[in-house]
């Protein structure tokens, strides 16, 4: 078993490191090729963007292991080349005229209205917007609360308990997504096997690594392990759904020419008794 823990110990950190990079790279790049995004949460990019951004400002604080602290940073990057991309392929509104004409105009008509459409907005600009000011502010409290060692110690944690629980309710859109359309379309299988190793991986390093591993790590890996595990049990009841009709559940074309054949060769039948008769008479 020391060994196993040993080997963990080596192998979990550079995975998680680069899991943003073999969970995303394979969205963004099926995206950009097929030049669309439908079927795909923007919310995913915003849960990760936050957890991230949260995770990074968690770390003077808490100084939790440093492969965590360098994962939040590739995954940041990798979310914002992933939102990026998304905006740019969303799919465009189906009618013609009015509000057609404005960018990302009644998208989706079943997505429930927000207040204020937060992240459901028609052009790109607020997306960055909002992301730039969150990250703006960070600095700020940063800055501002670090000199304060009493009050900056409970503004660390508290940050860092939103973070966590933030990336731990990341599968919850999709799972949403997926149960409302009944079809996983859309997303990457890669994308979920990604998500179901690493959570394997995380929850065996989080509960034997010598390093310092806060709580808040190991509750909303558990609630995230979870919810990965219910999108795995969506994907293989739903997969891809219905998107055309199997050669074998069509009719065969001999089975409409049947009948056809038997009419014309009833009436050649029939016309030629008819002959036959009056040549008798």
């Amino acid at each position: 078993m020391s060994w196993l823990t040993t080997l963990s110990g080596y192998l979990t950190p550079g995975f998680l490191v680069l899991s943003p990079l073999l969970s995303y790279s394979d969205q963004a790049y099926s995206m950009h090729r097929a030049k669309s995004s439908a079927g795909f949460s923007l919310d995913i990019p915003l849960i990760m963007l936050v957890a991230s951004l949260l995770r990074i400002f968690y770390y003077p604080g808490a100084k939790f292991d440093i492969a965590l602290l360098i994962q939040s940073l590739v995954m940041t990057v990798m979310q914002v080349v992933l939102l990026k991309i998304a905006l740019d392929h969303r799919p465009a509104p189906s009618s013609k005229g009015g509000d057609a004409a404005v960018p990302f105009a009644k998208v989706n008509e079943r997505e429930r209205q927000r207040p204020f459409n937060f992240w459901q907005w028609r052009s790109p600009k607020p997306y960055w917007q909002f992301i730039m000011s969150l990250f703006v502010g960070l600095v700020a409290c940063e800055l501002l609360l670090s000199p304060i060692p009493s009050v900056y110690q409970g503004y660390s944690s508290l940050i860092g308990y939103i973070g966590l629980a933030v990336e731990a309710i990341l599968p919850l859109p999709q799972i949403i997504a997926n149960a409302k359309s009944r079809t996983c379309k859309g997303f990457r299988f890669s994308v979920l096997a990604s998500w179901l190793l690493g959570d394997s991986m995380k929850m065996f390093w989080f509960f034997t690594s010598k390093t310092t591993i806060p709580w808040a790590f190991k509750l909303c890996g558990i609630f995230q392990a979870c919810c990965d595990s219910f999108l795995g049990v969506q994907y293989w009841m739903y997969g891809k759904g219905l998107t055309e009709i199997k050669e074998h559940e069509l009719p065969s074309t001999a089975t409409w020419a049947e009948p056809k054949a038997d009419i014309f060769a009833g009436g050649r039948r029939r016309g030629t008794s008819v002959l036959q008769a009056q040549k008798t008479t």
